[in-house]
């Protein structure tokens, strides 16, 4: 497949992993030290990936610096018939749940024939599907990031409303610092999630930015199962 952007030298990432092998090279100041953790002074960072994709990437990424994985559950909150464009997302992170809607959005939803109620019935809908994977993916675990440095990663941002909503869920359980790693987004969107994190790494930000499959030779969708056997080998 061709990169879609005509950018040669940052071409397309092989995978999610491959992806997240070039974040954590821009991230190598998070790596472990002997001192973190049991029996040190300092907790180390924290990896959390956005369900599902997210996580692939930041499995790779807790790997290559040897620090803990978790999972940020998050679902998108998608235009009833056109799922694919978001008005919105939800996130949730020790227990805590936040979300972030575009109201100038709605209010042009609403003007063009949307109901309130048919609105509502997509927020029901994936706060259910949300609490589902909280059950799945956590069983009861904590993530535990109060007071820590949080690496938030997923595998790129068209919009920005599932970063925004997991960087607030993650801020609201007492994360010390919050750190946003993306493989690919927007220049406008980066620009606008980097007012909410302390620091945010995106290698590629293409201007000509088509969609966040489009930055992968091999972009399949994330299941269950594969997000459950990377958090059962995080160690």
């Amino acid at each position: 497949m061709a990169w879609p952007y005509g950018d040669a030298e940052h071409g397309p990432y092989a995978d999610r992993a491959a992806a997240g092998r070039v974040l954590a090279a821009e991230l190598g100041d998070y790596a472990a030290s002997p001192d973190a953790g049991a029996g040190g002074t300092t907790a180390p960072a924290l990896v959390l990936g956005l369900s599902r994709g997210g996580v692939a990437v930041a499995a790779e990424v807790a790997r290559v610096l040897s620090l803990p994985l978790d999972v940020v559950p998050a679902r998108k909150l998608g235009i009833p018939g056109h799922e694919e464009v978001a008005f919105g997302a939800i996130a949730a992170c020790d227990g805590v749940r936040r979300s972030d809607v575009d109201r100038p959005l709605m209010r042009r939803l609403l003007a063009s024939g949307f109901t309130e109620s048919g609105l509502d019935r997509v927020r029901e809908r994936e706060a259910a599907e949300l609490e589902r994977q909280e059950r799945l993916y956590l069983a009861g675990r904590s993530q535990n990031v109060l007071g820590r440095i949080v690496v938030v990663c997923d595998d790129g941002a068209a919009t920005g409303d599932t970063a925004r909503a997991a960087i607030a869920a993650v801020r609201a359980a007492g994360a010390s610092a919050v750190v946003l790693a993306l493989p690919v987004a927007p220049p406008s969107v980066v620009r606008d999630l980097a007012a909410l994190v302390d620091r945010v790494v995106c290698p590629r930000q293409p201007h000509g930015f088509r969609s966040v499959g489009g930055a992968y030779i091999s972009f399949p969708q994330c299941s269950d199962e594969e997000v459950m056997g990377l958090l059962a080998a995080r160690g």
